[in-house]
């Protein structure tokens, strides 16, 4: 018999953390798949759990880099196995819980079978980025393979530079590379999709923007300018930290991070909607998701 996994996703403001502490306080622990909660200092954009829900869930995958390190899906893949492991082996579910579309898709369904990496193609791309910078290689994938350069946030240097990297190796777009349709096999799985009405979820998000000024992320921003941060640093190319490096006056900054977080819920639904094996629940219909979760949690294989 498989061990049991619950996966549960929704875009940026839905109520994923507010569910993982009514739901699965007991039998559960997480495995953030939340790109930017992995960095130590990037509490309040992040919308990171607070001190007091990380005791009393215990939570995996959080605070375990400095913001100028990298982080990618291949990593995060890797770690998160390591912890689905610890985790059933402790007679517990793992709850997988996010909002990085691409790191819930890799970890479920694999990775898609790129070439292995070139060493003298890899060099070449980083020559070609030292000397052009990301923007001029950012239009290169424009022009080689709109499809990933419409995916990826201009931002996003490892990403760009590994699109960039297959179609030198292979002469294929990246986008070209189909990722398996099949979930994997080796555990019993739930996948639970929120859904908000689009209406509801701008006022969520603008309500959540105002709330990050007021628990203090403009000190935080601070205190990380403080420490050398500026946007060669992986982190800082986050929403939510970004902006205070591009503008100058916080009403900029926060129409800025209110439009790119709209932005990105809508590419968040549009990924997720690919998932053809998840259930979609309305985010507030807390009885229908906890049916769904019991009977998933009662039904033999």
């Amino acid at each position: 018999m498989s061990d049991k996994l619950i996966a549960l996703f929704g875009p940026t403001a839905s109520g994923k953390t507010r569910l993982t502490e009514e739901l699965f306080s007991t039998g559960f622990e997480i495995i953030n798949t939340d790109s930017v909660q992995v960095y130590k200092g990037l509490d309040i954009a992040s919308a990171k759990p607070d001190e007091k829900i990380m005791e009393k869930i215990p939570h995996h995958l959080v605070n375990i880099l400095e913001p100028y390190q990298q982080f990618n899906s291949g990593t995060f893949c890797t770690m998160a196995e390591e912890e689905m492991k610890k985790i059933t082996a402790r007679g517990n579910i793992p709850l997988i819980t996010g909002g990085t579309a691409y790191y819930f898709r890799q970890l479920l369904y694999g990775a898609a079978s790129t070439p292995k990496a070139d060493e003298e193609v890899r060099a070449k791309v980083n020559e070609l980025l030292e000397e052009k910078g990301k923007d001029w290689l950012y239009s290169y994938l424009e022009e080689i393979d709109p499809s990933s350069a419409r995916r990826i946030n201009k931002n996003d240097v490892y990403r760009i530079s590994r699109a960039v990297e297959v179609y030198l190796t292979s002469g294929k777009k990246l986008s070209s590379y189909k990722i398996s349709s099949t979930l994997r096999s080796d555990y019993d799985i739930l996948i639970i999709a929120l859904k908000r009405e689009r209406s509801e979820l701008i006022k969520r998000i603008e309500a959540r923007v105002d709330e990050m000024f007021s628990s203090g992320l403009t000190d935080e921003i601070e205190r990380l300018k403080s420490m050398g941060a500026d946007l060669s640093w992986p982190a800082m190319n986050s929403i939510g930290y970004k902006e205070f490096f591009l503008y100058d006056d916080l009403k900029t900054i926060r129409e800025k991070i209110i439009i790119a977080t709209r932005q990105y819920a809508k590419r968040q639904m549009t990924f997720f909607r690919s998932f053809k094996d998840a259930i979609w629940l309305d985010a507030d219909d807390i009885n229908q998701i906890s049916k769904t979760v019991e009977s998933f949690l009662s039904k033999a294989q």
